[in-house]
């Protein structure tokens, strides 16, 4: 069988890898097909340690905003419930719904976090009283805000 060649990846190369990567391949396709084509080079030594070190700064930047997700989850357990004034009619009906906007402004306005409200899971609320929102702050990291709908 033949002998297998590192190449690091300065393109996105689809079913091989993303720019950055380091991929062994087939000699004759890294001397034909991706080095004269500008889609990767020989690894060397030096090289190698580059790709490493850039992949230790990834590694330590995807871990600082895993815990200010934390942070911002352990921030929005401390206040405790949010309040969201909405007109009431009969029977404790609120005219219209609440939406992941007003509670992303209620978030914004109490605790001055920015938060997305793509993010927020908002139940079917359409009677006042206390209910439980799930705001999405990072793929692993989910915080569960309790709101209260009152009366204007």
């Amino acid at each position: 069988m033949a002998k297998r060649v590192q190449v690091v990846l300065s393109k996105n190369v689809s079913k091989l890898g993303i720019s950055g990567d380091l991929v062994e391949v087939a000699p004759g396709y890294a001397r034909n097909y991706l080095i004269p084509q500008g889609l990767g080079s020989i690894a060397t030594p030096g090289i190698i340690r580059q790709v490493e070190q850039r992949r230790e700064k990834e590694r330590q930047a995807k871990l600082a905003i895993l815990q200010e997700a934390e942070s911002r989850k352990t921030a929005l357990k401390t206040i405790g419930r949010l309040v969201i004034r909405k007109q009431a009619g009969e029977a404790n009906a609120i005219f219209g719904t609440v939406t992941s906007q007003e509670v992303a402004d209620v978030i914004k306005e109490q605790t001055g976090l920015e938060v997305d409200k793509r993010g927020i899971t908002v139940p079917d609320i359409s009677l006042l009283g206390n209910y439980e929102v799930e705001v999405k702050l990072h793929p692993e990291v989910t915080a569960t805000v309790n709101i209260e709908v009152a009366p204007q």
